[in-house]
């Protein structure tokens, strides 16, 4: 399961490789609750007018805080949600079955590598040194604050037999990676219909994919 990640934040890049400008108040490294980009189809995209862009990037918090949760810290155990049983969990059903799809831009990774006896955080990225565009779903909530919130998680499928996503967490764990979207399927995505979402749930191939030890990573520096 990923907790930890690097965002796009640079303007130039998000323009590049997803078509969007960055928005303001983004972190670039996140953890739970932090407020990073996502990326959902304009609402109001097929109008005809030029002047509207057909992706957006919002600030969103990283943890999906549904529209009846009364509080954010909500979003601390919901940052990412299996994709075999979000249709049916609370947390993530209605986002599920209104296509409330995302990409979610992300530079890498991390996940904890237990080989050696102890967790080492391991950054993981692609090896072309392109962003990732990770599957993922939004939400908005008013209930928590009283004001509009927007949230997201990211979608995981199992990794048991994945070559590289099999490596981390301890040994008696399952498992788990990240969806992580062709360049190809980023409309799509964002287009398909809730009855599509599953065909979307696939795992990257590990030799497009680099992992690199970082022991300091999270940290606190003297």
């Amino acid at each position: 399961m990923c907790s930890n990640y690097d965002s796009v934040t640079k303007t130039e890049r998000l323009k590049l490789h997803f078509g969007v400008d960055a928005p303001p108040g983004i972190k670039s490294q996140v953890w739970p609750l932090y407020h990073a980009p996502f990326i959902r189809r304009h609402p109001h995209h097929d109008v005809g007018d030029e002047a509207v862009p057909p992706r957006e990037a919002l600030a969103g918090l990283f943890g999906l805080i549904p529209h009846w949760a009364g509080e954010i810290a909500f979003g601390k155990r919901t940052y990412n949600a299996r994709s075999e049983t979000v249709a049916e969990k609370p947390s993530f059903r209605d986002a599920w079955r209104l296509g409330q799809h995302c990409i979610v831009p992300v530079e890498n990774v991390y996940e904890p590598d237990w080989r050696s006896g102890k967790a080492v955080p391991t950054r993981i990225q692609r090896r072309d040194n392109k962003p990732m565009g990770i599957a993922g779903l939004w939400a908005v909530n008013r209930k928590a604050t009283g004001e509009e919130v927007l949230s997201f998680t990211m979608l995981t499928i199992n990794a048991d037999s994945h070559p590289l996503f099999n490596q981390f967490h301890r040994p008696e764990d399952e498992k788990r990676m990240v969806v992580i979207l062709r360049e190809d399927q980023y409309d799509e995505w964002l287009d398909a219909p809730a009855a599509r979402s599953m065909d979307f749930m696939q795992s990257y191939p590990d030799q497009l994919l680099m992992a690199t030890p970082e022991p300091d990573r999270g940290r606190r520096k003297a």
